[in-house]
């Protein structure tokens, strides 16, 4: 069985890439992506929806996958640049690094995602998907005397399960 296994402080780490997507189907990054720095942990969700309904004849339910929803969270410890932007009042017009996380979400920006699951040389491991940045919310306190701030991109549509 082959683990996939990114130890922290390795090479072998996963990286999330963000950029501003012209429609729900471009997946493709520009030269300046950004690179969400200090992600905490991160979850992919693919939730299937489920119809279900009873028969006369049976004692059971059936059921029947439906419509999928998908989407990343993650939390990360807040860095002013990539999560305020480089331009506080970027439009959506605006680049991802001039936006920011929470400027993507403000303006609600459609963004593309790639996220390196496994790095394997020239065939790294990535999902890739179209969605919106959701779910912000930064928190201090006296026990985490940092910013830190969970993060969702909702995804429109089917990940794209690749090798880069």
């Amino acid at each position: 069985m082959a683990y996939i296994n990114p130890a922290p402080g390795t090479a072998n780490q996963i990286t999330l890439r963000l950029d501003v997507a012209s429609d729900e189907d471009d997946t493709t990054q520009g030269a300046s992506p950004l690179t969400v720095p200090a992600l905490q942990d991160i979850t992919v969700n693919a939730a299937n929806d489920v119809f279900t309904w009873s028969q006369l004849d049976s004692t059971a339910k059936k059921q029947i996958a439906t419509t999928s929803t998908n989407s990343i969270s993650m939390n990360l410890v807040v860095d002013k640049a990539s999560f305020f932007g480089t331009d506080l009042d970027a439009a959506i017009t605006g680049t991802i690094a001039e936006q920011g996380l929470f400027g993507c979400s403000r303006n609600k920006t459609l963004v593309n995602f790639i996220l390196k699951v496994e790095e394997a040389g020239a065939s790294d491991t990535v999902i890739k998907g179209v969605g919106y940045i959701t779910g912000v919310a930064p928190t201090i306190s006296a026990d985490a005397p940092v910013w830190v701030s969970p993060i969702t991109i909702t995804v429109t549509g089917e990940y794209i399960v690749a090798t880069s």
